[in-house]
C-alpha cells in the first residue's frame, strides 16, 4: 500500500491497519485459497476487515508447483466461500472485476460498453451455483477478444 501497488498477495497476516492502508491506496487484496490449503496455513485473511474498509478482494489460484497446484477457477471460488466465508458474489467479483483491477486491466472484468469481451457463459442462475459444486463446470460457451 505504501508504494501504491496494484495488489497485495498472501494477505493472511494482514491487520486492521493494513486493511485501512490498502483501502486508502486502492490496492487490491488478493486472496489465494489454494496456497492456504496446500501449505496448511491456519491464519485466514481478514476478510471482514477488508469488507469493513472497502478493500476490493481478488480471488486467484496462485497456480504454482511449490505451494498451490490449483488450476480450477471454480474450485478457487468454492474455497474462497467455504474456507474464508466470502459470499458467492464476492467470489465472482474476485475472479472478474477485482482480478482485472489487481492486474491493472482497466478495459475488462465487467460487462460494459467499450470493454474487452472475454466471456465465460455458464448455465447457472446465481453466482452461488458457481461456487457450490466441486468438480462440476457448467460452462456453456466461451467468447474471446470481442468488444462490447
Amino acid at each position: 500500500a505504501k508504494y501504491g501497488a496494484l495488489s497485495a498477495d498472501h494477505v493472511e497476516y494482514a491487520t486492521e491497519e493494513d486493511a485501512k492502508a490498502l483501502a486508502a491506496s486502492g490496492t487490491v487484496a488478493t486472496i489465494l485459497p489454494g496456497a492456504f490449503y496446500t501449505i496448511r496455513e491456519t491464519q485466514a485473511p481478514p476478510i471482514q476487515a477488508f469488507r469493513d474498509h472497502g478493500v476490493p478482494m481478488a480471488l486467484a489460484t496462485d497456480c504454482n508447483p511449490g505451494s498451490s497446484p490449483l488450476t480450477s477457477l471454480l474450485l478457487t471460488m468454492n474455497m474462497g466461500c467455504t474456507l474464508f466465508r466470502m459470499t458467492p458474489l464476492e467470489a465472482l467479483l474476485g475472479v472478474t472485476a477485482h482480478a482485472a483491477r489487481a492486474l491493472g486491466c482497466t478495459d475488462r472484468g465487467r460487462i460494459v460498453p467499450g470493454h474487452r469481451a472475454d466471456l465465460a457463459v455458464w448455465d447457472v442462475e446465481t453466482p452461488a451455483e458457481l461456487a457450490y459444486r466441486i468438480g462440476f463446470n457448467p460452462l456453456h460457451n466461451r467468447i474471446f477478444g470481442g468488444q462490447l
